[in-house]
């Protein structure tokens, strides 16, 4: 069992298992098996008297990958504070190319799909998948700087904050102002009983910190704001004492179950029978914005932010280095896949291609990245063992 969790907090298993899980998804929609999966998905359970009605689907995609945006949260915590992003000078080179992230696939995708109802979707090609990317790195990365993995650490979790703030301000809907406040009490609360940790009523403050964070998750839902917005708060509001103990226990269940279930959830999609004339501007204005808009935005913003560096200073990272981390970043999947449902939660054939222009242009950029990081890693290896 142990070894199955260790497996479990690698970098490549939980990558391949993500793309496994979406694959999985996107061929049983495709099957005669559609039908009574589809029916799973849609079936509703309430909780009485709450006014909380959801679908299955909804249960994973605004109920469990809460618990991976708290685990997100808590890293982003750390890392604000004590890891790669604790000082100016060094968040200042990942913030400028994480802003060419954002800004380049925006405007690919509004050029392609920025008229009429599609418009909405620009925000979905703005994510980065932490751990796509980062198994993508492991994997073929083998005999690259350290600076690549530390640079691209620090570019998704900028990333993994604009996607927070696009789900939190775009995606909210008649707002119940008394709910939001309520849940604001409620994470005050929890952030006070993580405070008592480690206590000799440490079971029972954990008990009553995951009755509150239940709590906590049901109130923003009720507010309008997107329920995994829950999660970010009380990710950022657990002392840091125990949230290293806690990603280490939800880290197997994140990347072993809620993350495989979601992505199978959501490439739960029937492929249009349609000409590829014929096919959404969505797709299109996703599936080329995610990887072309990623790689030139990341590397040419991140080349910027070399050269404004300090004067006589060696560069951080290469320009090819800097291409490989562009690559890297255009895997979008999670993050990406929920903008899509979010963006287009109204239109069901329009998001179902919005979610395959995210799987087809994260494909793409994965496949990228494996033939130019190889090759980056390859380079890297061989100045090397000429050097020594």
């Amino acid at each position: 069992m142990s070894d199955n969790r260790n497996l479990l907090r690698t970098q490549q298993f939980p990558a391949v298992l993500l793309l496994l899980a979406a694959a999985l998804g996107l061929l049983l929609a495709n099957l005669p098996t559609f039908g009574p999966i589809d029916a799973v998905l849609g079936f509703h359970i309430a909780i009485p008297g709450t006014g909380i009605d959801l679908s299955i689907a909804h249960w994973i995609s605004d109920g469990i990958l809460a618990i991976f945006f708290f685990v997100v949260a808590m890293e982003l915590q750390y890392e604000l504070t004590r890891g790669e992003l604790n000082s100016l000078s060094k968040a200042v080179q990942p913030a400028i190319a994480a802003a060419g992230g954002v800004l380049v696939p925006i405007g690919i995708y509004l050029l392609i799909a920025g008229e009429g109802a599609t418009a909405s979707g620009w925000p979905i090609p703005t994510a980065t998948d932490i751990a796509f990317a980062l198994g993508v790195l492991a994997v073929f990365g083998k005999g690259l700087p350290a600076a690549v993995r530390v640079f691209l650490l620090a570019l998704a979790i900028l990333d993994d904050i604009i996607g927070i703030v696009f789900i939190a301000v775009l995606f909210a809907h008649d707002l119940n102002w008394l709910y939001l406040l309520l849940a604001l009490v409620g994470v005050a609360v929890f952030a006070v009983l993580s405070r008592l940790l480690p206590s000799k009523a440490s079971a029972l403050i954990v008990v009553a910190m995951i009755v509150v964070g239940v709590i906590v998750w049901a109130l923003v839902l009720l507010s309008g704001i997107h329920a995994t917005i829950a999660g970010v708060m009380l990710g950022l509001a657990i002392a840091q004492a125990p949230s290293m103990p806690t990603r280490h226990v939800l880290e197997p269940w994140v990347n072993g179950a809620i993350l495989p279930i979601f992505a199978f959830a959501a490439a739960f999609v029937v492929i249009p029978q349609l000409a590829l004339s014929a096919l959404s501007p969505a797709f299109f204005g996703v599936a080329l914005a995610l990887p072309v808009g990623k790689i030139i935005g990341i590397t040419a913003f991140g080349w910027v932010a070399v050269r404004v560096g300090k004067k006589g200073a060696p560069p951080a990272l290469r320009l090819p280095d800097l291409l490989a981390a562009g690559t890297l970043g255009g895997i979008g999947f999670t993050v990406s896949l929920l903008l899509a449902n979010l963006a287009f939660a109204d239109d069901g054939a329009t998001r179902d291609q919005a979610i395959l222009g995210v799987l087809v242009g994260s494909l793409i950029a994965l496949l990228l990245s494996a033939v130019i990081v190889t090759s980056r890693a390859a380079w890297h290896r061989r100045v090397t063992a000429a050097s020594s």
